[in-house]
């Protein structure tokens, strides 16, 4: 299983200048040879082919063998996704404004886009909490790197492949990869259910609730900053927002952490399989009131699903995916489905046997029935030959 890894490197101030040079020069030179790719071959360059148009000139310029290497493959690396993106879609159909202008010119890379290092540019040293990099000025030793215990941990007994050199907000970072073994997954004793909502994050089938007044505070304010800022239409107020989308964007994923960590560790400490709404589409099925077209838009509801697929996938935890059709108007004790069973968002009151309750709770231990019947024809064996 192959995860990654940040830590945050602390150069000092006679290393700092040689990073920073590094990279400007490596994603300078980038666009030099995407220039060349799309003058060539348009969007499909290879490697081989980039490498005896521009390895010569990159050596010339002062890049080892392997920074040469990895600057081609970037280059091929970031065509070959932006034909991804045209074939399935997600620049628009044939003709519409956005794909056009993507295929109509090179790809530029940022001043500050992040460079690839593999073991022969970088080397660490765990004991000491250092790593050695190759720059443009020589081979720098001795930078410093933090990170936490388990992140070192992981290191030291799984790091595999390259790292990349990240520039992100005023600070240094490397990515680095990970391979850690996968455990088998149990069979479980039963499922914990969650359903994922918008007011509510995430309510489980146990009646836990992973949401609450301050974290929909946050949201609105952000909303209303965001407004603010829009309305001035000014350059530092359009900074700012960028700035503020990537706070927003952080908090968010530190609050779905949060929430996978918990979920996970109840069911492995019960020995339980986590049940999920299959959400994909769920945009364009479901429509909502003006007012929270937003904070359904703005929310990683996806992000969410696949913490907890790879924090269960580190366990051994089971997790499987159920149809959402119907789980918060249908009633878990009985089985009578019907939109009048949820008169209010919050609330759910079976017509046929009274059973009450909170809505999201009601969905998620529908949620955790579908997941237990989904998991036994799952795992059905095969029928003998007749």
């Amino acid at each position: 299983m192959k995860l990654v890894v940040q830590v945050k490197l602390t150069p000092d101030a006679v290393q700092l200048p040689a990073l920073e040079s590094t990279l400007r020069a490596a994603n300078e030179a980038a666009n030099r040879v995407s220039a060349v790719a799309f003058g060539r071959f348009g969007l499909r360059g290879s490697v081989r082919d980039l490498r005896k148009l521009c390895y010569g000139e990159l050596k010339a310029c002062g890049f080892g063998a392997q920074a040469a290497q990895h600057i081609i493959k970037r280059v091929v690396d970031a065509y070959a996704t932006l034909r991804a993106n045209i074939r399935n879609g997600c620049l628009g159909p044939e003709g519409a404004k956005r794909r056009r202008k993507a295929e109509s010119k090179p790809v530029v890379f940022r001043r500050d886009a992040a460079h690839t290092y593999d073991d022969r540019c970088l080397s660490w040293n765990y004991d000491a909490r250092t790593v050695s990099i190759w720059t443009m000025d020589g081979r720098l030793k001795n930078v410093r790197f933090a990170c936490s215990p388990t992140a070192l941990k992981q290191l030291t007994g799984h790091r595999k492949g390259e790292s990349d050199l990240v520039f992100r907000d005023g600070k240094w970072f490397l990515v680095a990869t990970v391979d850690i073994p996968e455990p088998e997954v149990f069979e479980p004793k039963g499922f914990i259910g969650m359903d994922r909502g918008i007011n509510n994050l995430a309510t489980t089938s146990d009646g836990d609730n992973h949401s609450g007044r301050r974290l929909d505070r946050y949201r609105r304010w952000q909303a209303r900053k965001k407004a603010e800022l829009q309305a001035r239409q000014t350059r530092s107020a359009k900074q700012l927002l960028k700035k503020r989308a990537r706070r927003e964007a952080r908090h968010a994923t530190h609050i779905n952490h949060k929430i996978a960590k918990t979920v996970v560790a109840v069911a492995a400490r019960t020995e339980r399989g986590v049940a999920l709404e299959e959400l994909g589409g769920i945009r364009e099925r479901v429509t909502v009131s003006r007012d929270q077209r937003a904070r359904q838009s703005t929310w990683p509801f996806h992000q969410l699903g696949a913490f907890i697929a790879y924090k269960a996938k580190r366990t051994g935890v089971p997790v499987i995916k159920v149809d959402p059709a119907y789980t918060s108007q249908r009633c878990p004790r009985c089985g009578h489905t019907e939109r009048a069973n949820r008169p209010a968002r919050d609330h759910f009151h079976c017509r046929r046997c009274g059973l009450a309750g909170p809505a999201d709770h009601v969905a998620g231990v529908n949620i955790a029935q579908r997941g237990a019947t989904a998991w036994v024809f799952v795992n059905m064996p095969d029928p003998a030959p007749a």
